[in-house]
This record gives C-alpha cells, structure tokens and sequence, in this order.
C-alpha cells in the first residue's frame, strides 16, 4: 500500500494530460477485429490501457510497442484462450465479452481487485438472447461464456451503462449479414456511445441511430485494411487538474480536444457555473484561482466520473452546490457515493445523499487528516487535490490506485508545484 501526503500548495506550469483510455481501449478492439495494420498513434499507458493490450495479443492480434505508436497486425478473427483476465478494468469485460462470444468458444472471464465485486448480472439478459450460454458467481465474476453469438434484432437496459452496447455494436458491426436493430430503454452515458459511433466509423463500419433509442448496424461489404488513429487527450483526467488550478493555482492544461464527444468535457460547462477564471487559448485551457467561486447545481447523469472533482469544487465554492446522477456512483471501483461523503466528511465537509442528488455545502475550509482511496484512483485523485488548498496535510491511502487510469498523476502534480511525498515508488513514472 502507498501513500501519499499532499499539503497547501500553488500550482504553476504546464500540464499535458495522458491520452484517452475510453477511445484507446475501443480502438484496440476495434484494431482487433481489423484484417490488417492499425496504427495507434499517442497510446496510453495506464493499467486499463495494458489490460486492454493484452486481451487483444490473447485473442490473436501481434501487437508491436514504439516509442510514440503502437502497430496491431490481426486476420479480423477471434481465437480466445480458456482464461480472460479483464483485471480491474470494466469497459474491457463489458466491451469484449460480445466480441470473444463471436467466436463460440468456451471462455471465462476473470478479473482482479475492484471488478470482482462490480455486478454484471445484466450479462445473462444480454446474451442469453443472443445463443450465448452464461454463467456467473452469483451475478458477479468469473463469467463464462460457451456457444456463438447470433446477432439479431435485440432489446436492452441501457440505464446501468453504456458499456454493454458499445461491445454489442462491435461485434454486430463485425458479424452481421442484413441490417439489424438494437433497441435501448433509458439509455445513459450517450457521449460515451457518441465516441464509440466514432471509432466504428473510422474504422468504416456503418452504425446509425434513431435518437439513441435504436441503433442501426448494417453489414459492410469490404473494409480499408489499413488504419491510423490518433488518441486524444483525456478530459476525465484533465478535470482533475482543471479543478486543482481553479482552487489552488495557474495552469495550462494541453492535449485536449475541444471538439471532443467525451462526456466529461462537460467540466467547462461547470467551471462557467461556479464563475471560474479561464481562458480557452490555442495551445491548451489556461484555469486560474478564483477568489470567489460560486455554489453550482449540474446534472452529472451521463459523465459520472466528473463527480469527485466536482466534489472538490463544490467543497471550495460559496453556497449549496446540488450534483445529481447519485445512482450512476453506486457500481465503480468503489461505491462512489458513500465514499466521498466518508472520506471527505473526515477532511471537515459537509456532504448529504438525497435520492439521487449530492448536496455539498461548500466555502469552509478543510482541515487535513488521514483518508483512503478505497482503491479507487478517482477518490485518490480527488482526495489529493484537495489537499492543494486545506489546512494540515491529507494522507492518503491506497494512493497507488491512480495507476488505473494516470500513472504519472503525483509526478505531474509535484512537478507543477503541489507539495507532495509519496512513502515508496509504487507509482510508474515515464
């Protein structure tokens, strides 16, 4: 276990933030069932990210590693193992498990940490429909799945996640023989679904929709072999740092995509709510401390993993700031909900759950003490920076579980002028 200890600091500088793993975890599907060469230019390197590589090398791609690319040979087809470890990445178990079914062998699905207590029971509604034979622990990992997928006109809840039809519409996209329907009911997360759309069209699938409530997959007759994509920026990430210098600092943020379909660039929308200084230049987004934020109310529904930043913007803000989506928190690396309200309650705030809305009261100062990540890099993140702006020192636990998604989070921190000390090297710094 390491931890981290963060004190009052001002940030200053430059930060360029890591590349996307949502859009570089799809596009190595996708590579996947390409018949060719893909180039993935400006790869990440986080632990969802290499989760994502492996899998793709144990389903029958070559996968050549350079500096700044990574070159995926593959023959388009699915030859899985007995044994999928999706370690702790849930986008990969939900994105690949309809992939790996279309080739009709027996395969389960394991994980590792946190995804072993995240249910997928919605699995079996899924694929059961589609010949898939499923069995589960209870509804949560190991998964097996034993029988070919049969693509065909489907109806699912897309109101737990978006994740389930993004592997749906890739493997559809790659198997159907005559135009087929999805169906979704109350579907959430649609940017997600928007970045997905996205990569199906660049690699030269045709997927449509009907105001995201039917999706359209027809076959395609012959595909480039041949790709190039280039990851952009990571804005879930990018709010962190967003916040970090609205609170506490002047920072560039770089290497982000202001046209982006990712759901979290929303955190401009929010930043213009609480009245924050900002400036949107062509190298990047300059964020600096405002000396009065105001409370915000936002609907966090379709970008969940906005909510712990905006915890810490609230907590620095005048007023009652009201946050809904409270339901999409309960079923992440930790149950979210519960857990900023228990960790950032120790630090002296003052946070309430109502139904499906978070109510932060925010303008009082925090006083530092000693929390845990509940291995949940998003809390870690939050929890730190936070710790830019409070009186005494935030220690956290379990800081390590930042390498899920941002392995260089703490180096970029305390390189951009946070005070911070970390007790080993855990932490992969590149």
């Amino acid at each position: 276990m390491m931890k981290a200890i963060i004190s009052t600091s001002i940030l200053n500088g430059e930060v360029h933030v890591p590349p996307s793993k949502s859009a570089m975890q799809r596009a190595l599907a996708l590579a996947l069932l390409n018949n060719g060469e893909t180039i993935i230019n400006n790869f990440g390197k986080s632990k969802d990210d290499e989760t994502a590589i492996q899998i793709i090398k144990d389903l029958g791609a070559d996968v050549f590693i350079y500096d700044s690319s990574i070159k995926v040979l593959s023959k388009g087809e699915i030859n899985p193992p007995l044994i999928i470890n999706c370690n702790e990445s849930g986008l990969a178990l939900r994105m690949f498990a309809p992939i790996i079914a279309l080739s009709g062998k027996q395969v389960r699905l394991t994980g590792t940490g946190t995804l072993n207590n995240r249910k997928i029971g919605l699995f079996e509604d899924i694929l059961n429909a589609l010949n898939v034979q499923i069995e589960t622990n209870n509804g949560f990992l190991p998964l097996t799945l034993n029988g070919q997928m049969l693509p065909t006109d489907l109806v699912i809840d897309g109101s737990k996640s978006s994740q389930y039809l993004t592997g749906l519409l890739f493997a559809f996209a790659k198997s159907v023989y005559k135009p087929t329907v999805i169906t979704v009911e109350q579907l959430v997360s649609k940017p997600y679904i928007d970045l997905s759309l996205q990569l199906l069209k660049h690699f030269g699938y045709n997927v449509i929709h009907d105001h995201y409530c039917r999706f359209i997959i027809s076959p395609v007759k012959s595909l480039v072999s041949n790709y190039t994509y280039t990851v952009e920026g990571d804005w879930s990430s990018a709010a962190f740092f967003i916040v970090a210098a609205a609170i506490s600092g002047d920072l560039l943020i770089s290497g982000l995509e202001m046209n982006s379909c990712q759901s979290d660039k929303k955190i401009m929308e929010v930043l213009n709510l609480a009245g924050a200084a900002f400036n949107i230049k062509n190298e990047g987004i300059e964020v600096k401390k405002s000396d009065h934020l105001s409370a915000f109310e936002f609907d966090a529904t379709d970008c969940p993993d906005l909510f712990p930043s905006l915890t810490v913007l609230a907590i620095n803000s005048i007023g009652i700031s009201k946050i809904k989506g409270v339901k999409r928190l309960f079923d992440k690396e930790s149950n979210r909900a519960s857990t900023l309200v228990s960790e950032f309650s120790k630090l002296g705030a003052s946070i309430q759950i109502d139904n499906d809305e978070m109510i932060i009261a925010g303008g009082k100062m925090l006083i530092g003490a000693d929390v845990d990540a509940h291995h949940d890099h998003r809390i870690a993140m939050a929890l730190a920076i936070a710790g830019l702006n409070i009186e005494g020192d935030v220690i956290i636990n379990n800081a390590e579980s930042v390498s899920k998604s941002f392995p260089d989070f703490f180096k970029i921190l305390k390189d951009s002028g946070g005070a911070v000390s970390l007790n080993n090297e855990n932490i992969t710094h590149e």
